[in-house]
C-alpha cells in the first residue's frame, strides 16, 4: 500500500518479468477475441489475408517477446547479474510492446509494415547485448 507507482522500486529483471505476464495475458485476449470469428470463412477477408495474417502474428508475438523477456528476466537471476542489465532490458520491453502494436497497425494500414524494423532491431539488440554480457562475466 501505498508504494507509489507500480515500477518505481522495481529493477530491470523485475520489469522484464512484470511485462512477460502481462505479454501473456494480453496474448489470451488477443486469442480469444478473433477465435470467436474464426468459423467465417469470410472474417477479415479470409484465413489467408493480409489482417487475418498480422493479427495471428500479434497474438503470437505476446507469447513470444514475452517469453524472451521472462528468459532474460530468469537468466540474470540464475547467472547472479544485476549490473550492465539496464539497456538489453529497455530493448526487450520496446521488443514487446512495439512487435504486436506494429502488427495490429500493419492490419490496419499496411503500410506500418515499414515499422518492423522497430521491435525486430530492438529485440536483436537486447539479446546481442545480453549474450554478450553473459560470455563475459
Amino acid at each position: 500500500m501505498g508504494r507509489g507507482p507500480v515500477f518505481a522500486d522495481v529493477s530491470a529483471m523485475m520489469i522484464n518479468i512484470h511485462v512477460a505476464w502481462i505479454g501473456f495475458f494480453l496474448g489470451c485476449l488477443a486469442g480469444a477475441v478473433p477465435g470467436l470469428f474464426f468459423h467465417d470463412n469470410d472474417w477479415l477477408d479470409g484465413y489467408g489475408s493480409w489482417q487475418r495474417r498480422m493479427i495471428r502474428l500479434a497474438h503470437i508475438a505476446f507469447f513470444g517477446v514475452g517469453l524472451l523477456n521472462l528468459s532474460f528476466a530468469l537468466t540474470a537471476r540464475t547467472l547472479g547479474l544485476e549490473a550492465g542489465l539496464q539497456t538489453a532490458s529497455a530493448l526487450l520491453v520496446v521488443g514487446a510492446v512495439a512487435m504486436p502494436l506494429v502488427c495490429y497497425l500493419s492490419a490496419w494500414k499496411m503500410a506500418f509494415r515499414h515499422l518492423f524494423f522497430i521491435p525486430a532491431v530492438s529485440v536483436s539488440v537486447g539479446i546481442g547485448l545480453f549474450t554478450w554480457r553473459i560470455l563475459v562475466q
